[in-house]
Formats: C-alpha cells, structure tokens, sequence
C-alpha cells in the first residue's frame, strides 16, 4: 500500500501527538514539531505510510533522548490487558464458537494503537471489548483456521503492546507447535517488542523472535537476516494490525491479515468502512 496524499495531515497528526506525549516543555515540544513537520515535507511520499512514520519516529527518540518515549504508556496498556485474560478466558469458554471469539478478542486490542486516529486508551478497554464480542466480522475466520491446520510453517507478526495479551489467546487456540511469532526488533510507538512479548508469556508456548527492524509495520527489506529467512520459509503468515496490512498487502505469500480498519485509506483499499473488523485472506498463489 502506498502512502496517498491523503495519508499527509494523519502523519502530521501523529507527530502532534507524538511529541505531546514525549515532550513536557511547550518550547522545546514546538522546535520538535515544526523539524517533524519539515521532515514529514520533504521525506519521499512513495513508501508505504509505516515508512513515514518510521522516520517520524526516529527523530523523536533522537530528540527527547530516549529509545523507548513510550515505555510508560506500553507498561499501561499491558497492566490493563492483562488485568482482562482471566475474564476473557471465560468468555472463551462458556461461547459457542471459541475459533471466531478469539479472532475477534485478537482483532479488538488492535484499537490498543498510539498511532492511531481511532485509537483507545487502557482504561476504555473493557467496554470496547464488550461491544467487540457482538459486532460482526468481515470475512471468515474458519478459513484461517482450516489453512493454519493444513500449514507447515506459520510467521505470527504481532503489532501492539497490550494487544499482545490477546494475540495469545488466540495463539492458544491454532497449532502453536507450527508457529514462530516476530515482535519489531527495536521500540516504535507503542508496538511490542520482545519484552511485551515475555510479559504476556508468550515464549513458554513458542519461539518469540525481534525482526530487527524500528518500523511500525513489516519492512522485509529492513528486517533482519533471520526475519527474512523464516518469512521465506513460511507457508501461512498471520499478520496482525493497520501497519503490518500497510507494509504487506502486495506480498506473494499466503497471508492473512487480522486487523481493524482506522482510516478511510484503507477503508477505500478494503471496501469496508472505518471500524470493520478484519479476516482478510491474500493467496500469492491465486
């Protein structure tokens, strides 16, 4: 995907709040946002839009001096996702249909997102996930089920902190013995990284891996040796969050893509409004 001019005032929008929330002195947060601005206009705009705001990103770390400016922010949205598990475990267990309730679960802590216009706060998330479990799902999840079953080798890519506590949830319910999850390899918003990763335990059920790279999305040629051997490797790829389908939805491999639409961008692209839930399926051999 492309970034459209479109994509300018939400770039522009994510460096207001970026540097709102990295900044405290109203002097300084002013000299940050107009080089962000600058940065924003003169960057090339034939990227996808993970690369803008990859290199949005860096100037702000750059910047304020620190690797990870969200840190607080990702140990909030865990705390509150984890607080969730055990009452969502239940849900999953007294429910009908425990396959598509647990894409739906993965899907709504997608919305767990700094970079995003639509995006929620920690303290929101209970009720999100109570209109979540009754909303519908664009697309089938028994189809992700039966491919995972027929797969070989599964790539998990996951996307945001917190969001990262439901990822597992429904991890537990795919074969994890075939699936190797990738966190991004360095801090960038608020996404998971390798300690999100072992906060919600996800390396006691599978191999956990850091892709290598600072993007908020999957930049294969900005990953690392590693990432690009298993992504080649992989005969189904389960690709979570807005970013990840930004950065991969031209790629050959079989995909599926779990996601909430947050821009009308994408909305276009999809065919489906703002807020639709997503099971989005891409052959590379169709």
């Amino acid at each position: 995907m492309k970034t459209v001019i479109e994509c300018i005032p939400c770039f522009a929008r994510q460096a207001a709040e970026a540097v709102a929330q990295t900044v405290p002195d109203p002097v300084r947060r002013e000299e940050l946002l107009r080089s962000l601005l600058k940065a924003i206009a003169e960057e090339p705009w034939d990227g996808t839009p993970p690369v803008m705001a990859q290199r949005i990103h860096r100037l702000i770390r750059q910047e304020v001096g620190s690797e990870d400016p969200y840190r607080g922010l990702k140990s909030r949205m865990n705390s509150a996702a984890e607080t969730m598990v055990p009452l969502l475990r239940r849900r999953l267990e007294e429910c009908q249909d425990r396959h598509e309730m647990a894409v739906k679960l993965a899907i709504a802590g997608n919305l767990l997102d700094a970079g995003a216009k639509t995006q929620i706060g920690p303290d929101e998330l209970e009720d999100h996930i109570e209109k979540i479990l009754t909303a519908p799902l664009r697309g089938d999840p028994k189809i992700l089920f039966r491919a995972a079953e027929e797969a070989h080798c599964i790539l998990y890519l996951a996307d945001n902190a917190g969001e990262i506590f439901f990822d597992r949830l429904l991890i537990e319910e795919l074969p994890a013995e075939k699936i190797t999850l990738f966190v991004r390899g360095a801090p960038t918003i608020n996404d998971a990284t390798l300690a999100d990763a072992e906060r919600a335990g996800l390396p006691e059920i599978l191999p956990v891996w850091g892709n290598g790279s600072d993007a908020p999305g999957t930049i294969v040629e900005d990953c690392d040796e590693k990432f690009r051997e298993w992504f080649e490797c992989a005969d189904l790829i389960i690709s979570k969050g807005q970013g990840n389908y930004e950065t991969l939805s031209d790629t050959d491999k079989h995909i599926f893509f779990l996601f909430t639409v947050k821009c009308p961008v994408v909305a276009e692209q999809t065919g489906e409004p703002v807020g639709s839930m997503m099971v989005m399926e891409r052959n590379g051999n169709e």
